[in-house]
């Protein structure tokens, strides 16, 4: 929905064109820009709009828009700052998500944008820069929540403030103590101390001392016993009172839609939530306890969407919620997936490759026209490992792997699982790359084989190892590329394949001389060509691709009038590896001979679109979180190297590929287990895209993540070698002392951490006796 240009404030103009965030704070009812160099400073006496825009591949650009006020914020200022939010949306095309933001409830998203913390100052932005005036250092004292995003609230400074299941973080003149509740988790700890870290450089110059003070700890702690005299003295820490927003939560156990009409809210009485409800000239609200949606039909007017907004606000104050339900608004077409999930009928969240379309589009509608024109050119796949490596493949059959032949390896059958394993040398150590290839026609009691197998073999293997699952026709990239030439053939060669179609009675589909054979060929620029066998009938055809037909001794080409230039020289390549001294008959889409086509079995309709890979968005962090057995994970934004944390098992989405990232301190026992976390996400399709459970999944455990995985994050090697968990490791950093892993763990750490004992160690993970076997060479 476009807006007039006579609404758009001026503070607006132009704004959403470039990835990156913009804020503006609210001053006297106008919208004051603020630098990039003081993003992340909030005043209590302020409001703010906030927008977060990402280009994304496809062309498209994604807007995220918050507006922030205080906790305590008039009316005047909360109206100003939703309907400016809402002007803005508009100006971009009515197609922002939008996020109300409380102090000290903010979303993770919000938070995300300004790590490690927002901590609001006291006062107003156009009084920021008075000087203080020579005023005593006030101590404060601050509550941190959260493993992934801080949430940093002031506290009364009171030793009645203080419980056990959270930390608390107390800044004095001289001196920034962190005090860990008993139940609070080392993940959060950690946090605290980037919030230290945060008032040390910002507060104190860097110049200032940091203790830390463990709950119930007193005895010959010098920094403990000075922290409790700030607070008069020690005494026991009460009960912690209830958590008000869970109270809250759990009092609206179902969810509730209302239709809002003139500032009124109706209840949409329904037994199910369904998509057609939802009208384009209406404006819903569905409640969800803890979270609220507003949904906005895109032909509503703006002043409409104004008067809606103050009406959600009423209806909030009516029930007694408080400041920490978050409320997210949404027009018609960009609904996040969470909103979408509650209602049935919901299409998947396919989004068209526009920029992938247009190119093929353009590109066709010259040759249609025979313009000779240089080809648009390909996006090319970077090369991420050595392709100078050593290839092994093992073809699981009764149990057991069968080493192949090096002429062999290069054979898959579809209806057989193989093991692959690549090592190669990276960054002054040994990598090796493992997978678990499963074919389309595969046994389930093989593909158990195969992951039993490999991961057999990882725990044997010295180096650092990595392996994956794949399958066929999901097949990533880099499994590809390992290969460089590869053939898939239907049919199978493993005993339980050939048992399983006989008792089927079904006829064996293995490539012959004495019968017809049809291969897409395709690849990538990295000099990686595939043939894939399809069935032998003109409808496997594709004029967005090439094929080779062989009939005996007789090869064909055909190309597809959409294919492109690489996918000839992919052609040439597959066809010289296939039959080096035989002549083959060319054959251009549209020029094919009686007897082609009677070797398909004659002439059929067939695709005649171009062929596009799609485009892939991402990648995204999951936490893993289960309740009842079903994967309740959150996405962790802006992520970095940071939040891998060693106590976690964590889930990268890259589209294509799913990567399960297990710490060294984390609650996984085997790697079976750690796929199985995998499918578990997979089977969730958080973002609603509709997944493939057959989408390729990769564990990597933490010190032995390869370069194909850390290319997603801004990599320190020094963060990835540590001693302890996330908080030691958090502690040494900010005290200044080298927390690096110069030879490996020591055997006193591991007497420590593992007990020191072979029988110790042998009740470890298979995965993790390997590490430590590398590294320590004890047994």
């Amino acid at each position: 929905m476009s807006m007039s240009t006579k609404v758009v404030d001026e503070a607006f103009r132009g704004v959403g064109d470039k990835s990156g965030l913009e804020v503006w704070c609210i001053v006297n009812l106008h919208l004051v820009p603020i630098p990039k160099s003081s993003h992340g400073k909030f005043f209590s006496g302020n409001t703010y709009i906030i927008l977060n825009t990402v280009v994304l591949k496809n062309g498209l650009h994604h807007h995220d828009l918050h507006y922030w006020m205080e906790k305590d914020a008039k009316e005047v200022a909360c109206t100003m700052a939703s309907d400016k939010a809402i002007e803005l949306d508009a100006a971009l095309g009515s197609r922002a998500v939008q996020y109300r933001e409380v102090q000290g409830s903010e979303t993770d998203k919000f938070l995300s944008y300004f790590k490690p913390c927002i901590i609001p100052i006291d006062g107003h932005f156009s009084s920021h820069l008075q000087a203080m005036g020579g005023q005593p250092y006030q101590i404060t004292l601050f509550s941190c929540k959260g493993d992934h995003f801080v949430h940093v609230r002031e506290v009364p400074f009171s030793r009645s403030t203080l419980n056990h299941n959270n930390v608390f973080v107390l800044d004095t003149n001289s001196k920034i103590f962190l005090f860990s509740g008993c139940n609070s988790s080392t993940q959060e700890r950690a946090r605290a101390l980037e919030v230290v870290q945060y008032i040390k450089e910002n507060q104190h110059g860097g110049r200032c001392e940091v203790a830390t003070i463990d709950d119930g700890k007193l005895v010959g702690d010098s920094d403990a016993g000075e922290f409790w005299n700030l607070f008069g003295g020690y005494a026991p820490i009460s009960r912690d009172p209830p958590s008000t927003t869970q109270a809250e939560a759990n009092n609206i156990s179902s969810r509730k839609l209302f239709w809002i009409n003139k500032g009124k809210l109706f209840p949409v009485e329904t037994p199910s939530l369904d998509k057609a409800i939802l009208s384009s000239d209406n404006c819903y609200m569905l409640d969800c306890g803890a979270e609220i949606f507003v949904w906005m039909g895109k032909t509503t007017l703006i002043s409409e969407r104004k008067t809606n907004v103050s009406a959600i606000e009423d209806y909030m104050h009516s029930q007694g919620r408080t400041t920490s339900t978050h409320t997210t608004f949404l027009t018609e077409g960009s609904e996040i997936a969470k909103f979408k999930s509650y209602f049935n009928g919901w299409p998947q969240n396919l989004s068209p490759n526009l920029y992938v379309q247009g190119r093929g589009k353009v590109a066709a509608i010259f040759k249609h026209q025979d313009y000779d024109i240089k080809e648009l050119p390909e996006d090319k796949t970077e090369l991420l490992i050595d392709c100078n490596g050593t290839l092994k493949v093992w073809l699981v059959d009764s149990g057991s792997g069968l080493l192949l032949s090096t002429i062999e390896q290069n054979k898959l059958y579809s209806g057989d699982c193989y093991i692959v394993q690549y090592s190669y040398r990276g960054s002054k150590r040994d990598h090796h790359l493992f997978y678990a290839w499963f074919g389309k026609r595969s046994i389930l009691e093989d593909r158990k084989d195969a992951v039993s197998i490999m991961t057999s073999m990882v725990d044997s293997v010295k180096g650092y190892p990595v392996m994956a699952q794949v399958f066929e026709g999901r097949e990533p990239d880099l499994f590809f590329t390992v290969f460089k030439s590869l053939i898939i053939f239907k049919g199978g060669m493993g005993t339980a394949y050939k048992k399983s179609m006989s008792h089927k009675r079904v006829k064996d589909e293995d490539c012959k001389k004495d019968k017809a054979a049809l291969f897409r060929v395709q690849g990538s620029g990295n000099h990686t060509v595939q043939a894939i066998q399809v069935d032998s009938v003109s409808t496997s055809l594709n004029s967005s691709q090439c094929y080779i037909l062989q009939d005996g001794d007789l090869f064909f080409t055909w190309t597809g009038n959409l294919s492109s230039r690489s996918d000839h020289d992919l052609l040439d390549m597959m066809l010289d590896w296939l039959s080096p001294l035989k002549q083959s008959i060319s054959i251009r889409e549209g020029s094919e001979s009686d007897h082609f086509w009677n070797i398909l079995g004659g002439k059929s309709e067939y695709p005649r679109e171009k062929h596009n890979r799609g485009c892939t968005e991402g990648p995204h962090l999951f936490t893993c979180v289960f309740k009842e057995g079903s994967y309740k994970g959150k996405e962790i934004f802006n992520f970095t190297q940071d939040d891998l944390t060693t106590e976690d098992a964590l889930i990268l989405d890259c589209g294509n590929e799913v990567y399960v990232w297990v710490g060294l301190h984390a609650n996984i026992t085997s790697n079976e287990q750690a796929f199985d976390l995998g499918k578990k996400f997979l089977e969730a399709d958080i973002l609603l895209e509709g997944r493939s459970m057959n989408t390729a999944t990769y564990v990597i455990t933490e010190g032995n993540e390869p370069s194909f995985f850390t290319c997603f994050f801004s990599w320190d090697t020094a963060k990835a070698y540590m001693h302890g968990n996330s908080f030691e490791r958090k502690l040494a950093f900010l005290k200044g002392s080298s927390a690096k892993m110069e030879a490996y763990l020591s055997k006193e750490e591991f007497q420590e951490k593992f007990g020191g004992t072979k029988k110790a160690f042998y009740k470890l993970p298979k995965w993790r006796q390997s590490k430590l076997k590398s590294d320590l060479k004890l047994f």
